[in-house]
């Protein structure tokens, strides 16, 4: 049950699978290249995870800020970026720029050369303290740690960075305003009887289309500062929304000229209509 313990085994498997990979003549036996390749992937994400929960257990106030993630794209965001980002600074060591231009590439390749030194340094003292004492960390095993996590943070930003355009700031600003407009049109929905807690904890598919008209009525009408406030221009409003701003502004004026009666019926058959 030891973390130490784990990794050590999980570290044997690791070698065990590239030693069998370097003693194989991939031209003569391509599929079983197929099949080692495959359990290297496999290792390393195992190895990974085993590092990774060893380091919320040593070092858990001196992880380095993992806040950038925020500006990904969700796609990036899966189970197995880690891994990506371990294969992504192998090949870039090795001169192979797969998914990044070769000026990039070349310029990340130190990073990518730090941080695969920095793991064979957590490989080697994490090895050292298993067959040693495998219930505690010291502060050596610490120190190899805390390098490892900056850098792997590093090289995933600056990586990531050069494959796809991270959000700005700003962007993220906006993001967060959107969110707390849908919350606020959820709640206010709530109080005047057009859903029910029951269809929101049941996950009732008519929110889908429900809660987004609400919101774009609660961001012209009820909060007109926010998201949605027309007083920007198109270029300052979040994508989202930005390539509406006319329609949206015909549709502010038509919600203007309704009484308070007629805005209750026109809402009423928003969330009953699909």
């Amino acid at each position: 049950p030891r973390l130490l313990s784990q990794f050590f085994f999980a570290d044997e498997r690791l070698t065990r699978v590239v030693a069998e990979i370097n003693g194989l003549d991939a031209e003569l036996d391509p599929q079983q290249y197929l099949v080692l390749l495959n359990q290297l992937h496999l290792s390393q994400a195992h190895l990974l995870a085993v590092i990774e929960r060893i380091m919320e257990e040593c070092i858990p106030t001196q992880r380095h800020s993992r806040d950038y993630l925020v500006k990904f794209p969700e796609e990036l965001l899966v189970d197995n970026l880690g891994n990506h980002m371990l294969f992504a600074a192998e090949c870039l060591l090795a001169g192979t720029f797969i998914e990044v231009e070769e000026a990039e590439g070349a310029q990340l390749r130190p990073r990518a050369r730090n941080l695969l030194c920095s793991l064979e340094l957590v490989r080697m003292v994490l090895r050292e303290q298993s067959l040693s004492q495998p219930g505690t960390y010291p502060e050596p095993v610490r120190a190899a740690l805390v390098q490892f996590d900056r850098l792997f943070a590093e090289f995933e930003l600056s990586y990531v960075s050069s494959l796809v355009a991270v959000k700005s700031p700003e962007e993220i600003h906006m993001q967060q305003e959107i969110i707390v407009l849908f919350c606020e049109t959820v709640e206010r929905a709530l109080r005047l009887g057009y859903l029910t807690q029951e269809m929101i904890d049941g996950y009732e598919p008519l929110l889908m289309f429900t809660i987004p008209r609400l919101a774009i009525i609660s961001g012209l009408l009820i909060y007109p500062e926010g998201p949605l406030s027309l007083e920007r221009s198109p270029e300052q409003m979040s994508q989202v929304f930005s390539p509406f701003h006319n329609l949206l502004k015909k549709i502010r004026d038509l919600l203007r000229v309704l009484s308070p009666e007629e805005l209750y019926l026109l809402e009423r058959s928003l969330c009953a209509a699909e």
